[in-house]
């Protein structure tokens, strides 16, 4: 039976206090860009478990073939091809090359399109069968991926932001995801951008504003006086991300 470990009651508890502590720490500055604010985020990460992640490819690419087609089986297949050729390369190979296969084999598509939701987070096997998905989606696979590739659990964060539509001094934003990467010994992380094809450091994404980041192991939040958009409901949202995760062949612990 596949089993995952979820983020107990507890434990939130422990994250949200965690929260609030750092919420009072940073709140006197409202002009942090992403670069720095995913440092804090990255030092503040202290419940990190070393966790590895499996991958069952036969049940995935089943699953593809039964609920989908046999073309995002091959998808399937061609992925499993591109994960295995990456073992033992350099981490930094691994995310260039994990960015640009989900960018080339997947289509941006709105929830509202895609989905008739208003804002759905679909798991791996969704997403390579409908060879679609939004900024979440590609987040969430390329995520796993890597996790999967070896890099380690405190290097990745899915981090919520604000995007500045128009440029970096727009005052209209669109909510919006992205992953951020840490390189061994390095503060400044990189962002893989489901709406940018290269992957480049957060301290150049100054159109970007953190509000939360969150992975398997924790959660952490932007200081702030404000509501931000209800991070509780999109919690709810990654936990039933992740009830679907585990009935796919993708387990961790």
């Amino acid at each position: 039976m596949i089993r995952i470990n979820l983020l107990k009651i507890k434990r939130f508890r422990q994250y949200l206090s965690t929260i609030l502590v750092f919420s009072k720490a940073i709140s006197v500055s409202r002009t942090l860009n992403l670069s720095r604010l995913c440092l804090i985020l990255f030092l503040t990460g202290s419940l990190i478990s070393a966790q590895t992640v499996n991958l069952e490819f036969e049940k995935l690419i089943s699953l593809l073939h039964e609920q989908y087609n046999p073309m995002r089986a091959t998808v399937g297949r061609k992925m499993q091809s591109m994960l295995e050729n990456l073992k033992g390369a350099d981490e930094i190979v691994k995310v260039n090359t994990v960015n640009a296969f989900f960018d080339e084999e997947l289509t941006y598509e709105t929830d509202i399109a895609l989905w008739h939701e208003k804002d759905y987070w679909a798991s791996p096997l969704e997403t390579l069968g409908k060879g679609r998905g939004d900024c979440e989606d590609y987040a969430i696979i390329k995520y796993f991926m890597l996790r999967y590739l070896g890099i380690d659990e405190s290097q990745l964060r899915l981090v919520y932001v604000k995007a500045r539509i128009g440029g970096p001094r727009s005052k209209i934003t669109q909510a919006h995801m992205v992953l951020s990467y840490y390189l061994p010994k390095q503060n400044d992380p990189l962002i893989l951008d489901s709406l940018l094809a290269d992957v480049v450091p957060a301290s150049q994404r100054t159109d970007l504003l953190p509000v939360f980041s969150f992975n398997t192991e924790g959660l952490w939040a932007k200081g702030s006086t404000e509501s931000v958009a209800s991070p509780t409901a999109r919690l709810s949202r990654w936990r039933n991300a992740l009830e679907k995760i585990k009935l796919e062949g993708i387990t961790w612990g």
